[in-house]
């Protein structure tokens, strides 16, 4: 966090800065992997990745002053550590690191008056080098994606009917073949329709999507929890906010 102590004024230099930075989180998320996941510790407080214009990295927690002097990275990275796959987490960090080297760059664009042809060569500049996520997951073309539950539920239906649940609208279900398997519907129905949020309280609503905890076996809106159906994709046990601040219950 040695934030803007360089000062950088042109295009040249900004530019410099961000690949000093961008080879810091890199580095962070390839060769220095083991030494990164160890500092991420989710007993910890909400930490942040940063990277230093020396080609460094640190993991260490938010600025203490408001508005800081750079924009900060992403905040309690550490806390979604163990309820995913380290893949798919190294991935998500690599996203949000994209976007923090593009704020930090574009900050110095705003701070030392870069017009409009300036930020346009600073983008290109950068457009130039692969992202970090490309790096980190080794993908430096576009890729179709894996489909989630909702635009493939066959592929996930053992996911989607125990530990999450998605709107009728988006997951068409299959038509029941007897009265017997219309009866069980209706049954299963009605006791997702006395399911509470373990959040606010509120009823289950086939409209809507919701995840349960691995740990206490609740059941939450994904927006009480800020869960979207394409991230449960990717959270292999899911532990609610109460679970994840109780560290008895932390395996």
């Amino acid at each position: 966090m040695d934030g803007a102590q360089c000062n950088p004024r042109t295009v040249e230099e900004v530019f410099r800065d961000l690949k000093g930075r961008r080879a810091g989180l890199i580095k962070a998320l390839t060769t220095d992997v083991e030494e990164f996941y160890q500092q991420c510790d989710p007993d910890k407080e909400n930490l942040c990745l940063y990277g230093l214009p020396s080609e460094q990295w640190e993991v260490n927690l938010p600025a203490e002053e408001v508005p800081p002097e750079l924009p900060e990275p992403a905040l309690g990275i550490n806390f979604a550590r163990d309820g995913m796959q380290e893949k798919d987490w190294l991935a998500l960090v690599a996203v949000h690191s994209d976007a923090w080297l593009l704020s930090v760059a574009f900050y110095f664009g705003a701070r030392f008056g870069f017009d409009k042809s300036d930020r346009k060569r600073l983008f290109n500049m950068i457009n130039d080098l692969p992202t970090v996520f490309e790096v980190v997951t080794g993908t430096p073309n576009k890729q179709h994606r894996e489909k989630s539950s909702i635009s493939n539920p066959n592929s996930n239906k053992s996911k989607s009917s125990s530990k999450v649940r998605v709107s009728e609208s988006q997951v068409k279900k299959p038509e029941p073949k007897d009265e017997d398997e219309a009866g069980e519907e209706e049954e299963d129905e009605d006791e997702h329709g006395e399911t509470l949020c373990g959040a606010c309280g509120e009823n289950y609503a086939s409209d809507e999507f919701w995840i349960c905890c691995d740990i206490c076996e609740k059941w939450f809106h994904g927006k009480c929890v800020k869960i979207t159906p394409a991230r449960a994709e990717h959270i292999k046990h899911y532990k609610c906010p109460s679970c994840t601040n109780n560290k008895r219950l932390r395996p």
